[in-house]
């Protein structure tokens, strides 16, 4: 019996990793479409979880604003964010005023943190795999991405929090013993958590010098951005669930559980990554604060 889940779980995780890297190394429509189904299946568990809280979100305003979101993405069009911010918070409101129910106010609250967390944190994987020498090109609405360097950028963060959840889980059951947020997360450990860390940051050495060419002060530094927020973002949907009494965000695959849970660890690392990457890596910040002045 425990063979057989650890297989599931080993052939279910290798499916969903291939299809990431697929989508991740081609861009454009497999790249949005990857994209959504994130946004779909991330806000219904969502939703879900905040109703054991007597928290009604709507997740039809959750997904509607996160569709608009995920436009301005594939086409790169950032001078939109702030009218979608404004029309998707709008929205929130009076889905609440017209056709809402008590509590009133967690309801428009858990619905603006409904598309802010899992619609416009995961959907900054677009403008990662957009980053680049080369700007996108387009066949009418069809997209193709020709530079290579947005997808290298996105895999080196997908790899370092997949080491750093596993090194994380290996070193704290090697070496665990002094607790990291037990309220939060009681099986969490500082060893596990400084063992994870470490093993992300050589990682991120290695592969920014030797295939970017990056300083190793970059490396480096995205190392500890992203192990620092994989934890971050495992420890807030913990919190989340821990808030809400509830143990899985769902069983929706197999072998791994619910797909919150499978992707908490992303959602904060991704926009992390892209704004080090955009304003640091790519542009000059110093530069750019100049220009402000």
């Amino acid at each position: 019996m425990v063979l057989t889940k650890s297989i599931t779980r080993l052939v279910v995780g290798l499916a969903i990793g291939f299809t990431a890297f697929f989508a991740i190394l081609t861009g454009g429509i497999p790249m949005i479409l990857l994209c959504l189904v994130i946004v779909f299946l991330g806000a219904k568990e969502y939703t879900k979880i905040l109703k054991n809280k007597g928290f009604l979100p709507s997740y039809k305003i959750i997904i509607a604003s996160s569709l608009i979101f995920a436009i301005i993405g594939y086409f790169n069009r950032l001078e939109f964010i702030p009218l979608a911010f404004t029309i998707s918070t709008f929205m929130a409101f009076m889905w609440v005023l017209f056709r809402g129910k008590q509590p009133y106010i967690a309801n428009v609250a858990t619905t603006i943190l409904g598309f802010v967390y899992c619609g416009w944190f995961p959907l900054h994987l677009l403008l990662l795999r957009d980053i680049g020498c080369c700007e996108p090109v387009f066949n009418g609405w069809i997209k193709h991405n020709p530079s290579m360097e947005g997808a290298a950028y996105a895999i080196l963060m997908l790899l370092g929090v997949i080491l750093t959840d596993s090194f994380c889980y290996y070193a704290g059951m090697q070496f665990g013993k002094h607790k990291l947020a037990e309220v939060i997360s009681p099986n969490k450990t500082v060893e596990g958590s400084i063992g994870g860390t470490l093993t992300c940051v050589i990682f991120c050495l290695i592969f920014g010098i030797w295939v970017f060419g990056l300083p190793w002060y970059h490396s480096l530094i995205l190392g500890l951005l992203i192990a620092m927020f994989a934890q971050i973002g495992d420890l807030c949907e913990s919190m989340i669930k821990r808030d809400a009494g509830v143990k899985d965000s769902s069983d929706i695959i197999p072998g791994h559980g619910g797909f919150l849970d499978r992707t908490d660890s992303y959602i904060l690392t991704i926009p992390v990554v892209y704004y080090y990457l955009q304003f640091f890596v790519e542009n000059n910040f110093l530069d750019i604060l100049k220009g402000l002045f």
